[in-house]
């Protein structure tokens, strides 16, 4: 896999920053609560800086916002090509809208559903699940952040029982989907139930995103790959769709009440 250029610019950054601040790689590790070993591997670009690694370094060194924007950076060069322009409007949005027929959105997914989800079709390999793994749980970081952006998602109903990883795995990504609904006060999960029947949102996933400045975006994601549009039109046509799935969907307490009540009533073994 070939290394993101970025990832060497960090890594210096670090180094001379930490030079600047007379600071041991030990010292520093102990201020930002990391370990040396991970301080050491992080400054020859051997492994990726997270986002609170980053915040953390931004803190000590007094320096704005600089590790954190070249973190952000990383994690858009080392996802997949069509993903890179969404995964920093995802990072910089003040709020997030999303719909969901046929799997928990990768916001709110646990690591072992999200390796069942991507493992699932056998066309990626181990090396390559595991590190999309990893970049989904580092964009849920934004949802712990100082100024979480508001997340509301919507799914079908169908999404607490597919059984993605089998008997272990959706129970506990149910649970996970209890634990965020109810401990983040910026998150609300909202359940389209079977009674409702036909409904717009089966045409398809999508995400709405609002950003600090400017008008609002929709990601769209096919088997084909994703596409970012701020066309008023397709706008319109997304927020129509929205405001009807709103209008189906459980109120999040409910939703919450029907998570948890799915998790004890369903036969997973």
């Amino acid at each position: 896999m070939e290394k993101s250029p970025m990832l060497d610019h960090f890594a210096e950054e670090l180094r001379l920053a930490r030079s600047a601040a007379e600071l041991s790689q030990s010292a520093l590790a102990e201020a930002v609560s990391y370990s040396p070993a991970l301080i050491a591997k992080i400054e020859t670009g051997e492994r990726r800086p997270s986002a609170d690694l980053a915040r953390r370094c931004d803190a000590v060194f007094g320096e704005g916002d600089r590790f954190a924007r070249i973190q952000r950076r990383i994690s858009r060069e080392t996802v997949v090509p069509y993903f890179r322009e969404w995964a920093g409007i995802e990072q910089e949005a003040t709020a997030l809208r999303g719909y969901e027929p046929l799997y928990v959105p990768g916001l709110l997914q646990t690591a072992r559903y999200a390796r069942a989800v991507l493992s699932g079709s056998g066309l990626l390999s181990a090396e390559e699940v595991e590190r999309q793994v990893a970049l989904r749980l580092e964009r849920q970081e934004i949802l712990t952040r100082d100024r979480p952006p508001t997340l509301t998602v919507v799914v079908d109903e169908s999404v607490l029982r597919r059984p993605v990883g089998g008997p272990e795995v959706l129970p506990e990504q149910l649970r996970h989907l209890v634990k965020v609904g109810e401990g983040l006060p910026r998150v609300r999960i909202h359940v389209v139930p079977f009674v409702v029947g036909a409904y717009a949102g089966l045409e398809g996933p999508f995400v709405i995103a609002t950003p600090p400045l400017g008008e609002d975006m929709v990601y769209v994601e096919t088997q084909l790959g994703g596409q970012v549009s701020d066309r008023p039109a397709d706008l319109r046509r997304a927020v129509d769709v929205w405001e009807s799935l709103r209008g189906e969907a459980l109120p999040h307490q409910r939703s919450i009440e029907l998570i948890a009540e799915t998790t004890e009533a369903e036969p997973w073994t």
